[in-house]
């Protein structure tokens, strides 16, 4: 249908795999949407999934405890 798009993974891929798409990931359109949400929001993150308001991935981010120490 009109712009709709569908990512698959296969988990038989090898090494040579990877580098072939690698190679060439620059020469196509490859995009992505990442929405990062903080460890204590985890809950939002989950229900903004579970009801198809995140485009792209949902990225829980852990703040980094070595600055505070």
């Amino acid at each position: 249908m009109w712009g709709e798009r569908t990512l698959k993974s296969v988990a038989n891929l090898i090494r040579q795999d990877g580098e072939e798409f690698l190679d060439l990931a620059p020469r196509i359109p490859v995009s992505t949407e990442v929405r990062p949400f903080p460890l204590e929001r985890a809950n939002e993150a989950l229900s903004a999934l579970r009801s198809g308001n995140i485009r792209g991935a949902a990225v829980l981010v852990v703040a980094d405890q070595s600055a505070t120490q």
